[in-house]
């Protein structure tokens, strides 16, 4: 629009220019804010935690990884600093994280390996213009004192939770110890305040070979470790260490009480009673193997008894044994127990009971009847003997002249 009020017609150079002016402003106003922000975050720095350690508490592997904050957090009062720590055994391709708002953490390591661990500061995005600012990582390891080679360690190191009430471990000594070596258990879980010492070793020629444990208390879902060292005059042993948890190493004992009901001519109720000791019913799992006369299969059931089909109806001889397991509703493993005693169904047991009876009784009463009639001809003949002879005696005399 003119002065005059009109409206004034722009030709295309005009048009294009205006429109380019437009863009450029959109591109330096773009171009302002990112370098600013750019600018702001280049700025924002965070320094790492301070005296980050792997503290060994003498738990057989149960180790506190501990740090201070970083300097200079003073610009920083109304922020929430977060951790992030990275941890792992060496040999393990895989880190564990964990974000966290302390300066501690606990875990389990194998021993008989280094550990590696590292932390570095978190700065979260509203502190800092939106984007989480974080610092260089701070790292530490931590390795056990080695002594003695690594044949002197025990071998087969095997441990059983018999029933989940007895732990019972036993191993075998090292390749090339002296005659003067033996070895010690120690062992610790949460909940004790120090590792403890075996009280009752298993002894074989006057040497340890394994460990009968005390009553646990509170030993359940949480990790049991173990060190088995050893002393020689002669030689250094080199210890041994062990984390597990006692629920996944249970060998319950076998079902008992097994019965077999025919319940018609086809099928056929297995049953069995729970095992005996503290392990709650709805922890186990079963595995049953059933026979039919030369044809054997194994399945698996939670319940304490199964209905089967037989496979045909002239089948002779059934038997089933079951064994128990503690199941993945109450452990992450376990160990099978012994198969209970074998309980069977013979098809012709009362036809062999009644031959095997029945036969002798004959031949028995066969062998009394024939007695009995020699007994009986034998008295008749007697009788009639004795008749005459006294009907001879009783008779008249002829008189001759």
């Amino acid at each position: 629009m003119d002065q005059s009020g009109n409206f004034k017609v722009l030709n295309l150079g005009e048009m294009a220019f205006i429109h380019l002016d437009i863009r450029c402003l959109y591109t330096l106003l773009i171009c302002t804010a990112f370098g600013s922000t750019l600018s702001s975050n280049a700025e924002i720095k965070v320094n790492p935690p301070q005296n980050f350690e792997i503290v060994d508490p003498g738990y057989l592997g149960y180790l506190y990884l501990q740090w201070q904050p970083p300097v200079s957090l003073d610009d920083f009062k109304e922020c929430t600093v977060e951790y992030e720590l990275k941890y792992r055994n060496m040999d393990n391709e895989n880190w564990k994280t964990i974000i966290t708002k302390n300066l501690h953490y606990k875990d389990g390591f194998d021993l008989n390996k280094g550990v590696e661990a590292k932390v570095h500061t978190l700065l979260p995005g509203q502190c800092t213009n939106g984007s989480e600012v974080q610092s260089s990582w701070a790292e530490a390891t931590y390795w056990t004192s080695p002594q003695g080679n690594v044949e002197t360690k025990i071998q087969d190191m095997d441990c059983i939770y018999y029933n989940w009430q007895d732990l019972l471990c036993s191993w075998k000594s090292g390749l090339g110890v002296h005659f003067d070596a033996n070895y010690n258990l120690f062992y610790w879980y949460e909940g004790l305040d120090r590792a403890l010492q075996c009280a009752d070793y298993i002894k074989v020629n006057g040497k340890n070979v394994g460990c009968r444990f005390p009553y646990l208390e509170s030993s359940d879902y949480k990790d049991f470790y173990i060190c088995v060292n050893g002393s020689s005059e002669s030689q250094p042993i080199r210890p041994s260490y062990f984390i597990f948890q006692l629920q996944n190493i249970v060998k319950p004992l076998p079902p008992d009480y097994l019965s077999l009901t025919m319940k018609n001519s086809e099928e056929i109720n297995l049953k069995w009673s729970m095992p005996r000791g503290p392990i709650p019913a709805r922890c186990f799992i079963y595995e049953i193997e059933f026979t039919e006369d030369d044809t054997t299969w194994v399945t698996t059931t939670v319940e304490n008894e199964i209905y089967i089909t037989k496979i045909s109806n002239e089948s002779h001889r059934l038997c089933f044994l079951v064994r128990s397991k503690v199941n993945i509703y109450c452990s992450d493993d376990g160990i099978w127990s012994e198969w209970s005693d074998e309980q069977c169904w013979n098809g012709d047991i009362w036809k062999k009971a009644l031959l095997f009876f029945l036969i002798p009784f004959i031949l028995v009463l066969l062998f009394v009847s024939l007695i009995t009639c020699l007994v009986l001809y034998k008295q008749k003949d007697l009788l009639k003997t004795a008749f005459h002879t006294k009907k001879e005696a009783f008779s008249p005399q002829e008189t001759h002249c």
